[in-house]
């Protein structure tokens, strides 16, 4: 296997994937230190699951491994939760106005800190679907766990987050009609 051609193939989504489960500011760091894995491994593989999945793995350990280091660092315990086993698109102009980009600037790393702040189980199956779009049974093989705990965790960590967006967050919609939220500020006593 041509590993430059797995290399870029596959580089930018990992780092998207890595930017979402340890932070944009890491994101590069721990994916070089993925392909350093990738490239030493890839005589190893044995294509028992396909190379995405096998490398998405590798990024998930290497992402787990650096937020348990980060964690320990800071004197903070790692948050387990254990539980059982091209379609067209019309042109129009969207981009915002500066104020616009800064408040959704502001909305995506709000968002961004609940996800990062969920239980790295749940972090993992949400980023892995909902944002790298894979389906249930790769996720499972990425994490190394079951199809049904994989849906366990899909639906816990949703309701999490969904409990987390609505304690922190204030949705409307804005002029666009699109839904936008904003901070809530509480007042401690």
């Amino acid at each position: 296997m041509d590993f430059q051609a797995i290399y870029s193939g596959h580089y930018p989504k990992i780092v998207r994937y890595l930017a979402r489960t340890v932070g944009e500011a890491e994101a590069e760091d721990v994916a070089q230190e993925v392909f350093v894995k990738v490239h030493a491994a890839l005589d190893s593989f044995r294509g028992e699951s396909k190379l995405s999945t096998w490398i998405y793995r590798i990024a998930t350990n290497a992402a787990m491994d650096h937020l348990r280091s980060r964690a320990a660092k800071h004197g903070r315990n790692f948050e387990l939760v254990h539980e059982g086993e091209d379609g067209e698109a019309a042109l129009r102009d969207d981009k915002p106005a500066p104020d616009e980009f800064l408040i959704r600037k502001d909305m995506n790393q709000c968002i961004q800190g609940i996800v990062e702040n969920l239980p790295e189980n749940y972090r993992a199956v949400l980023v892995l679907s909902d944002l790298e779009g894979l389906t249930n049974a790769e996720i499972g093989e990425v994490l190394g766990i079951s199809l049904e705990t994989v849906k366990i965790r899909l639906h816990r960590g949703r309701v999490r987050l969904k409990k987390e967006l609505e304690t922190q967050c204030r949705f409307y919609h804005d002029d666009r009609n699109e839904l936008a939220c904003d901070r809530k500020v509480i007042l401690k006593l």
